[in-house]
């Protein structure tokens, strides 16, 4: 199975807090995300440093983790049309619809916390663990 990794669905896989996303995550045989990956993983967790509720060291401990559950990051210069056809088609964020574009070019399953990310696949018929 392939699987599509969000960033909200990493961050509930490391901090334990929805098994069912991490049950997911260890039957993938490949584990992939759009490269914008990186700098949201960074961005969340440090609000998670400003809130106070991770040390320095730990943010970056979770940053390196959350990188490393992803087998390849897909370059998003490839995902980047349709990913804004998508977004303005379905009036949402082009940062979730290049991990929507992804999936459905993989014919994977996404892993995502996201719910408005959820009912845009909904209409896109594709498959999601929420």
């Amino acid at each position: 199975m392939i699987v599509i990794l969000d960033v909200s669905a990493a961050i509930e896989i490391l901090l334990k807090k929805k098994d069912k996303f991490n049950e997911c995550f260890e039957k993938a045989d490949w584990v992939i995300s759009p490269n914008l990956f990186v700098s949201e993983i960074t961005n969340v967790l440090w609000k998670y440093y400003r809130a106070k509720v991770l040390t320095h060291e730990e943010c970056i401990r979770y940053v390196e983790d959350g990188i490393n559950m992803v087998d390849d990051f897909i370059d998003a210069k490839e995902l980047w049309k349709e990913s804004l056809g998508e977004g303005i088609k379905n009036n949402h964020s082009i940062y979730d619809m290049f991990y929507a574009v992804l999936t459905r070019r993989n014919d994977a399953v996404l892993l995502t916390n996201d719910g408005a990310l959820v009912e845009v696949c909904k209409i896109l018929n594709i498959e999601t663990v929420f």
